[in-house]
């Protein structure tokens, strides 16, 4: 089989999104835009991956990690001369070269593969990705045969008012035998208004040396999106967002409302989950079956267990059980790891926190640090008294135990097994297995002090 390499052009400073993130970085369904496009051809098998960096290279090199080898173009001297920087690495090689940009997150896999076997089904030394597109200015027009074989590639500027007419446009993204790829690079010429190196005009040197050329035209022109700006990214956004929705719903989840439902593109959802409008499921969370998330929940980074409901809470960096309860109007804060069959209820903040199996705290409650057995009951409005202004502590409540309502716990504190806490004491030792412990004023009377009181 040949030998299959990338290119990716990552050097673009992308001035038009007005942003100190560079371009290329801005996410696209809480993944980078270009890696995306790394990842896609990742999945196309290729031999090798060469991203041509520039602006704010550190930093996409740290996004994308060893996915990808990486080139400097050191001065941005257009589309050919960047794919030229690739030649010390790649040049010599035999085999075939997709070229595709680092902005593009929205060309699949498959489209990438597609176009590869039409490259070499044609014989062809170029092929370029094409696309039907209902309004084509600005775009660089295929002007093709009767016989469907590519002419040439005519640019929007030099196209006449009858090529103006076709719609089938040039997307940017090319198959290149390698070998020839690097020889005509040589070739290309500055002499235009920009005094820049541009990728198409190989396309005219490999035909005017007799190689044949060929055009692969993908079915959907939202593929080829390229993300100049704001607008195109939220564009894509979108694209992304229903593409996604579509692959959980067709894997067996239920999204209710898919326009108002915001899954990552690295998260994992269970069948028969149920997602409700207004859900955001972000970055690497993985979710089991079973489950109901929403509405207007966020969940980040988040590990949720089979047969469990989230509602309307906040989910950061934590592990749920399954059967377990969230919810609603809760915060679970990063670090905390709740158990199965756990009930965390309404106006609940737990934060680094474990909580053993069948453990509740139902309402108006805040823990913090804290390390809960099985089968415990916090109280509506119990507090963990975690910090004295300079430092945290822990506070341990063992399995069985029982604290009643409006419960102060002050770490560092321990509650042992079965013990109970009165309802609006406040604890300030520890509370040995199977005690009771009260501290609060003792009630007072006072008869008739509300008469005495009208009367003056």
């Amino acid at each position: 089989m040949t030998n299959t390499y990338a290119v990716v052009l990552a050097a673009g400073q992308g001035t038009r999104m007005k942003s100190d993130l560079y371009k290329v970085l801005h996410p696209v369904c809480g993944k980078a835009m270009v890696e995306h496009v790394i990842d896609n051809i990742n999945r196309l098998g290729a031999n090798r991956i060469v991203s041509i960096v520039g602006h704010g290279a550190e930093k996409v090199e740290e996004t994308l990690g060893e996915k990808s080898e990486y080139v400097l173009q050191q001065e941005q001297l257009g589309t050919a001369h960047a794919v030229q920087q690739a030649e010390a690495l790649l040049g010599r090689l035999e085999g075939t070269t997709i070229v595709v940009c680092g902005d593009t997150p929205l060309i699949r896999s498959e489209t990438m593969r597609d176009l590869v076997e039409h490259h070499k089904a044609s014989a062809a030394k170029a092929t370029i990705l094409t696309a039907i597109a209902d309004n084509p200015l600005g775009y660089g027009r295929i002007i093709r045969a009767e016989n469907g074989q590519v002419l040439r590639n005519v640019e929007q500027k030099d196209a006449t008012p009858e090529e103006q007419k076709v719609n089938e446009i040039n997307t940017g993204t090319y198959c290149f035998d390698n070998q020839a790829l690097f020889e005509a690079l040589k070739k290309v010429r500055n002499d235009n208004a920009q005094g820049e190196y541009y990728l198409p005009d190989v396309i005219g040197i490999l035909q005017g040396e007799g190689a044949v050329v060929s055009a692969y035209a993908t079915e959907d022109f939202s593929e080829t999106l390229g993300i100049n700006d704001r607008v195109v990214l939220a564009e894509a956004e979108q694209v992304m967002r229903a593409r996604l929705a579509e692959q959980h719903m067709r894997n067996g989840v239920t999204v209710i409302n898919p326009e108002n439902t915001y899954i990552s593109a690295n998260a994992k959802i269970g069948r028969d989950t149920i997602l409700q409008p207004g859900t955001m499921i972000e970055g690497d969370t993985v979710i089991g079956s079973g489950c109901t998330i929403g509405p207007n929940s966020q969940i980040v980074n988040s590990v949720i267990g089979d047969q469990t409901t989230i509602n309307s809470s906040v989910v950061l960096e934590s592990k749920i059980g399954a059967h377990t309860s969230v919810g609603p109007f809760a915060h679970i804060r990063p670090e905390t790891n709740l158990g199965n069959h756990v009930r965390i209820g309404n106006f609940v903040e737990v934060k680094k926190s474990t909580f053993g199996e069948g453990s509740k705290a139902a309402h108006l409650s805040y823990i913090g640090d804290a390390t809960i057995g099985s089968a415990v009951n916090f109280g509506c409005g119990t507090i963990v008294v975690n910090y004295d202004g300079k430092k945290k502590y822990v506070t341990t409540v063992e399995d069985e135990a029982f604290i009643g309502c409006n419960s102060n716990l002050i770490a560092p504190v321990t509650i042992g097994k079965g013990a109970y806490v009165a309802a609006g004491t406040t604890v300030s030792k520890d509370v040995p297995v199977d005690a009771l412990a009260i501290g609060r004023a003792r009630q007072e009377n006072k008869e008739g002090y509300v008469t005495k009181l009208k009367l003056n």
